[in-house]
């Protein structure tokens, strides 16, 4: 049986418990891009340009497809630390319950809506018939992994959520190593070719989601387990819909703005496009171990919300922003002055390398602009503040599709960059003016004695 740890102070809120989470979430997140360097090599090896454009097609048609089931992990998380701050068991293993019913449910789905998905997709990219028979071939089998993909969303997010970041870890760890394994195995060893990758990532997908499970059956221990009744609670269940609503919103908005940013360095040319390109690696460098320190907001604040402690939110708050403020000015720095090493590592075209060099300054800087975005979208999605959040998002999306028509005419490439500054801090600066104002109506709820304080020491 868990215990779970008290709250009965500010101090309870410690660097030590911040670095606990965000330590093994950053090494988690940091095993993704592994899996597509070794998918696009395996398949590399094979020597046909129709395979890789395959894999790549269809990645980018999952992420779209899976990006709408996000809140399963980011909205777990928040609602299973807020029962396990009121220290409620039911609540705690319904929160599990809930998200593994949307999940297969929204999986089997998919996998009936696979034809038009699929068609929908490769119309919109436009690939060649040889890229879409490869897309066609690898989608169609990685699809039958969606509920198995969608479960392990929901129980990563109850696990951070319970502040367990070393098993999230394990398991980020296992279905990445597996991934890679199988796809060797299947490609390089049985020469499978791109069937191989598909069945390789289904298979590990699925094999995660049943030690996952095993893992979760055995965090709850005996017990009372939650009623039908309870798990199907209907407000519950519309407020995990409505947390799906302003994630997948915020999300959308977020590559949208990404994807504009693409596009506007391509209508400069193929050098400015590649520099672009070159230079976006280091954002996406430093959003891992960002987003390893969101983490850790999202559980923190969102145990102490549900503990009623209005005290620890606050220090919770300000020791993820130190933390992250910290690793933002560290990776800005390392930026600066390794940036040109890397980006001549990165390219041999020197007209590219030129390029990039000039611009590197942007780069560099984009850790700080986005630090208060990254931390207070984890605050909020714990807290389950998601309105705010996506409201402050579309402000941003509003400021930097502004800034891009008024600053680039004028200043070119460096006009796009600072656009995407503009973006970065609007969304973290919004957030930041936003917090006093939910900040004092929490306060004043436990106040007023609107909300009460049940605990238990166990799960």
């Amino acid at each position: 049986m868990s215990r779970v740890e008290r709250l009965d102070g500010a101090d309870t809120v410690t660097h030590r418990r911040v670095l606990a989470i965000a330590v093994p979430m950053t090494l988690a997140y940091l095993s993704t891009p592994i899996l597509g360097i070794v998918d696009t090599t395996v398949i590399g090896r094979l020597g046909s340009a129709s395979l890789l454009g395959g894999i790549a097609v269809g990645a980018i048609i999952f992420n779209v497809l899976f990006t709408s089931f996000n809140f399963l992990r980011s909205g777990t998380t928040g609602l299973t630390a807020q029962a396990l701050g009121a220290n409620d068991r039911l609540e705690i293993r319904a929160c599990l319950y809930r998200a593994l019913l949307i999940a297969v449910v929204s999986g089997v789905a998919l996998i009936v809506l696979a034809g038009p998905f699929l068609a929908t997709g490769l119309a919109f990219m436009n690939a060649s018939p040889a890229v879409n028979a490869a897309t066609s071939e690898y989608f169609m089998i990685r699809i039958l992994s969606s509920p198995f993909a969608l479960a392990n969303y929901a129980i990563l997010g109850w696990f951070i959520g319970l502040g367990r970041a070393g098993t999230g870890l394990a398991l980020q760890v296992l279905l990445n190593g597996l991934n890679i394994a199988l796809n060797i195995w299947f490609v390089m060893g049985l020469g499978w070719g791109i069937a191989g990758v598909a069945w390789g990532t289904a298979l590990g997908e699925a094999i995660t989601a049943m030690v996952g499970l095993w893992l979760a059956y055995r965090q709850m221990g005996p017990g009372q387990r939650p009623a039908i009744s309870a798990i199907l609670d209907k407000v519950r269940f519309l407020k995990l819909l409505a947390l799906n609503g302003d994630i997948m919103i915020r999300s959308f908005s977020l590559v949208f703005a990404f994807a504009y940013f693409a596009s506007r360095g391509a209508e400069q040319g193929d050098v400015i496009l590649g520099a672009n390109a070159v230079l976006m690696n280091f954002f996406l460098a430093a959003s891992f171990f960002l987003d390893g320190f969101a983490t850790a907001a999202e559980q923190l604040a969102g145990k102490t919300i549900g503990a009623r402690r209005p005290q620890a939110f606050r220090t919770a708050v300000s020791l993820t922003l130190l933390w992250g403020f910290c690793l933002a000015g560290f990776a800005s720095a390392v930026f600066w002055f390794t940036g040109p090493l890397a980006i001549n590592l990165m390219t041999t075209n020197e007209e590219v390398r030129a390029t990039a060099h000039v611009f590197l300054i942007w780069a560099a800087l984009t850790p700080l602009s986005g630090v208060l975005a990254f931390q207070f979208d984890g605050v909020f999605i714990g807290a389950t503040w998601s309105n705010d959040m996506r409201n402050m998002m579309l402000i941003a999306l509003a400021a930097f599709l502004a800034s891009v028509h008024l600053l680039m005419p004028a200043l070119g490439n460096h006009g796009l960059w600072a656009a995407l500054h503009v973006f970065l801090l609007t969304r973290g600066i919004t957030l930041m003016l936003r917090y006093p104002v939910r900040l004092r109506a929490f306060s004043e709820k436990v106040g007023a004695g609107l909300t009460t304080g049940k605990r238990d020491e166990n799960i």
